[in-house]
């Protein structure tokens, strides 16, 4: 996942040890997921918002296009209810950064914060003024320490985890025709995001396809080894028919890696949308799917959560949204889908 690589990697990298992946996606303390299509701010809300005079600050992690799709869906939402967004930062994946994003947007007294906090541990003091104030904190796919929900922030959204790695292992088992051998990179730490879309994959290729094995198994926690680790892998099995890759970047590695063995059969699969990678799909070459969120969602359920909250409504404290599957055929519609642009040009 684009947006959350360098978060894990900022955070406390422990060695993770695969493990059967849950039936359905759950949260950073094991909440249940509530679909985001159920996060909806009611009409009848407008006058009251707008007559709040609410104001939002929207403190990212780092700039990309799945974070302007996000900026672009909350945007949208706050938009339709009077809600000004009068900050937009990114850190760059600078824990230092980003607290001095929180301190001088705190300045501006926003009613409300969307931020992605980079660090668990540092996150907690960065975002503790604007606790102690009341801001309606809403956080994407992490959380800092020992943060209640409800007293401390309103909600987590992310991606729905689960489905991310099913549809992967779905869309290889297809370009496979169902049967053959696998390998699986996984993403080596501890973090319940990158976990759970990996061994949902795992956990979907060993119950739903009985004529498929995955004969090799490797971590990774840089991407930059990624060529390396698939040379290894096709080293030692050189008739793999499909690879697995925790997310886009490395799976541009594994693809040199394919490239360069001259490999046009074994396929890939992995998740996040990236131009180089599906590139290659829409050639025809060894991409058969990648899978992405509704990034534009998350950013549109992120801001209506935190109105409600503004509402003194309920929020429930794990929100997903939906994922969806790109291949050469959709890759147009997918990239709408998910990030509510047109696909780059070289894809059309």
């Amino acid at each position: 996942m684009k947006h959350l690589v360098k978060t894990i990697l900022c955070g406390a990298a422990v060695m993770l040890t695969p493990m059967i992946a849950q039936a359905q996606t759950i949260g950073p303390k094991g909440e249940a997921a509530t679909p985001s299509s159920e996060i909806v701010v009611s009409d009848s809300s407008a006058e009251t918002l707008k007559n709040g005079n609410y104001t939002a600050a929207l403190l990212w992690h780092d700039q990309s296009d799945f974070v302007n799709a996000v900026t672009a869906g909350a945007t949208a939402e706050f938009e339709r209810f009077g809600v000004e967004v009068v900050a937009t930062t990114s850190a760059g994946f600078d824990a230092a950064k980003q607290r001095s994003d929180i301190e001088t947007a705190l300045t501006k007294k926003p009613s409300i914060i969307l931020s992605l906090p980079l660090d668990p541990v540092t996150s907690a003091a960065a975002f503790k003024e604007a606790k102690d104030e009341g801001v309606k904190l809403v956080f994407l796919s992490n959380l800092p320490a020992n943060y209640e929900h409800g007293t401390d922030y309103t909600t987590v959204a992310t991606d729905d985890l689960f489905q991310m790695g099913k549809q992967a292992a779905d869309a290889l088992a297809a370009s496979m025709e169902e049967k053959g051998t696998v390998g699986w990179i996984y993403h080596d730490a501890d973090y319940y995001v990158t976990n759970q879309r990996d061994n949902a994959f795992k956990t979907t290729i060993e119950n739903d396809y009985p004529n498929i094995s995955i004969v090799a198994e490797q971590g990774i926690s840089d991407p930059a080894r990624a060529e390396e680790i698939a040379n290894a892998m096709l080293l030692r099995n050189p008739d793999l028919g499909g690879i697995y890759v925790t997310w886009a970047g490395p799976a541009e590695g594994v693809l040199a890696a394919l490239r360069a063995n001259g490999n046009k059969t074994t396929k890939i699969v992995t998740l996040d949308l990236s131009e180089p990678v599906a590139l290659d799909m829409v050639r025809g070459g060894n991409v058969a799917a990648i899978v992405a969120d509704e990034a534009y969602e998350l950013g549109r359920t992120m801001a209506a959560a935190a109105m409600l909250d503004l509402l003194d409504q309920d929020v429930p404290p794990f929100i997903v949204a939906p994922a969806v599957t790109v291949t050469a055929d959709n890759v147009s519609e997918g990239w709408m889908q998910s990030l509510r642009v047109e696909a780059p040009e070289s894809l059309r």
